[in-house]
């Protein structure tokens, strides 16, 4: 077993340039189908935002 390394995953937050939603992987977005704990990565290239439509290439990771 590893030592000193959190066994936690670390999650983090992207915002919309657009319009500044926040979306934070650790609680997902599950009114729009994605379920808390998925990783940006794993958000399907094809979904937008919930606030504005923008497209998934307009986020940025934000440190909150």
């Amino acid at each position: 077993m590893e030592t000193g390394k959190s066994l936690h995953m670390e999650y983090k937050t992207w915002m919309c340039l657009i319009c500044g939603w926040i979306y934070d992987e650790a609680a997902g977005a599950p009114e729009d189908g994605i379920a808390p704990g998925t990783k940006w990565e794993d958000v399907p290239i094809n979904w937008t935002c919930p606030e504005c439509g923008a497209r998934k290439e307009d986020f940025e990771m934000v440190a909150i």
